[in-house]
């Protein structure tokens, strides 16, 4: 098969690969139709993160089509519509039997190589999964939009550990990708006002096209004055950080009113800067959010449904052949690109 290896940091090759096997009962070999390039795929192309050591084949957010079952397989078969979760884990662990499969102590990430494993992922003709962490797909829905389920269920994941409250005012620290998928689900499940934070204005506004009441700039000396005013006077009840580094960390904390909460879903900084003093007086309540942990069958009947638009996130549909190229392009922030997606 074809795929697209990362042979070296900052060096990706479209070539020959060899072709996946089921190697497992509850295997299944997926043709993949459509791949969309994460942010964490960029962040690990220059070896930054540590997660993707050469030579691996990434991509994680998929979909496509079953080829073959493994002989234990009993709820897909051949030709079915699929889209799968980015974490395998073990289903025995004391985390998998307690129901938080996210942080199985034996997890894995497909595409993703950290030094103590390595498993090839879907930027690739054909991937192998095992069939636990396979999700049918609603009719309509295409493959491009399945593919975007795995930042959908990101952003879901990260709202439902958030402690919303009725009429709850909702910032979102970062309007990129995650933080405007946020902000469509805030939209569709809260009544409270809906706030979004980031420093480059066209994100802004795409942060008020999908429902942001209200948008800021963080570098602005007057945005918390300006949030304050429309919370009564409080501060935001409840913050969700799309971006994790110091600064929107920093942000976060500053807006949250007294006995807050933020949730910190972004994870573009290994270590960040946290202002202690301001989360112990004012007491304040960090949540981390780690990837997805059932939130696949919501995210794509959200989106069958129309509530979450994931079309209008796709900034581009290139060939495979072509990843390098738009890797490149979203690695230096030219053209302002909030997701690509790949075809095989």
């Amino acid at each position: 098969m074809k795929a697209l290896l990362m042979e070296e940091y900052k060096k990706l090759n479209f070539t020959d690969f060899p072709d996946p096997k089921i190697e497992r009962p509850n295997d299944m070999l997926v043709r993949v139709k459509a791949v969309a390039i994460c942010g964490s795929d960029v962040h690990g192309f220059d070896g930054s993160t540590g997660r993707r050591q050469p030579p691996i084949v990434m991509g994680h957010e998929a979909a496509g089509e079953v080829v073959e079952t493994g002989a234990a397989v009993t709820s897909f078969k051949k030709r079915d519509r699929v889209t799968f979760d980015s974490t395998i884990y073990c289903g025995d662990c004391f985390f998998c039997r307690s129901g938080m499969v996210n942080l199985c102590d034996n997890r894995m990430v497909l595409g993703v190589s950290p030094g103590e494993y390595r498993r090839h992922g879907a930027f690739a003709e054909y991937v192998v999964i095992p069939d636990r962490i396979a999700v049918p797909l609603p009719a309509g829905l295409s493959y491009e939009e399945a593919a975007c389920t795995e930042p959908v269920g990101v952003a879901a994941h990260g709202i439902r550990l958030t402690p919303i409250c009725l009429n709850d005012s909702v910032a979102v620290v970062g309007s990129g990708l995650i933080g405007n998928l946020t902000i469509q689900l805030l939209r569709a499940c809260v009544s409270g006002k809906v706030i979004a934070l980031d420093t480059d204005p066209a994100r802004r506004e795409a942060a008020k096209s999908f429902g942001a009441d209200a948008v800021f700039d963080p570098a602005d000396g007057d945005a918390g004055n300006r949030i304050k005013d429309i919370t009564f006077g409080r501060g935001v009840d409840r913050v969700i950080d799309a971006v994790g580094i110091t600064a929107s960390i920093k942000t976060a904390v500053s807006i949250v009113r007294k006995g807050g909460s933020v949730t910190l879903v972004g994870n573009t900084s290994p270590a960040a800067e946290i202002p202690l003093q301001a989360v112990v007086s004012r007491q304040i309540s960090l949540q981390g959010s780690c990837a997805i942990c059932g939130e696949y069958e919501m995210a794509l009947d959200l989106m069958a449904r129309k509530k979450v638009d994931v079309k209008a996130l796709i900034s581009v549909t290139a060939p495979l052949s072509e990843g390098e190229a738009w890797m490149n392009k979203l690695y230096n922030r030219e053209g302002n690109l909030l997701k690509v997606v790949l075809i095989p």
